[in-house]
């Protein structure tokens, strides 16, 4: 019988000893995450803006349509700049008929996950734009992958709307290669006349409604982070919203 009064007590015992141990493991496991988190400095890249850029006129609205990844964080990086009016997350280089995400993400589709961004000229130009999208909302290095995602829908390109913004574009790249801004070649496609097509609601402002998602707080806040610290006089605090937008028009 006291063998059996004694199973309880050795049961309280095996119990604390377990919820120790676990509160011993998740704070070894927080330490190494934030040791192992990307940090602000290391996502920022310092590079030349472009030599030559689009002339200024008398627009007030002109777009852009850029692909770096994942559209979440490339997103939430240019709904904090100033002089962009919209940023819309979407795919372009397919057909209409298969722009959508889970047909998208097979990667069999053409498209890439891409977002078309509305600005005002006389506030941020084409270049400008540019070098925020290489030294910030992604690695240009990075041939059909961007960090944890992998597959041609992934793929670093820019899609121009112009023959100017083509020509901005190629000159850009061809430049920081030459003064080797990062340390592989640029792998950035250049592919002109292709349509984008707005990705499904639950894409949109994806980074502002979830920012404690593991996935925004890895690899998409420290862009954000990188947009502040490199680019001050160009960083707004509060985002411009696609449900925002709509909702004025």
């Amino acid at each position: 019988m006291s063998q059996l009064r004694e199973i309880p007590i050795v049961k309280r015992r095996l119990r604390a000893a377990c919820v120790a141990f676990c509160i011993a493991l998740l704070l070894v496991l927080a330490i190494v995450g934030l040791n192992g988190a990307p940090s602000v400095a290391e996502g920022m890249r310092v590079i030349p803006a472009p030599a030559v850029d689009e002339a200024a006129g008398q627009a007030t609205s002109e777009v852009a349509v850029l692909a770096g990844g994942c559209f979440w964080g490339v997103q939430g990086v240019f709904q904090h700049v100033k002089g962009v009016t919209n940023a819309v997350s979407g795919y372009t280089g397919g057909a209409q008929a298969t722009a959508e995400y889970e047909t998208v993400s097979t990667g069999a589709t053409g498209h890439a996950e891409s977002v078309r961004i509305t600005f005002d000229p006389s506030k941020i130009s084409y270049g400008r734009l540019l070098q925020i999208y290489f030294s910030v909302a992604h690695d240009p290095t990075e041939l059909n992958r961007q960090g944890p995602d992998s597959g041609t829908q992934y793929r670093s390109a820019i899609f121009p709307v112009t023959a100017e913004q083509a020509r901005v574009a190629k000159l850009y790249i061809a430049q920081l290669d030459q003064a080797h801004a990062f340390n592989a070649a640029i792998v950035t496609r250049i592919e002109p006349d292709k349509t984008f097509y707005p990705a499904e609601s639950y894409h949109q402002d994806y980074l502002t409604r979830n920012p404690t998602s593991p996935y925004i707080v890895y690899n998409d806040l420290p862009k954000v982070d990188a947009l502040k610290h490199l680019y001050p006089e160009l960083y707004r605090t509060d985002p411009v919203l696609v449900a925002a937008v709509a909702s004025a028009q």
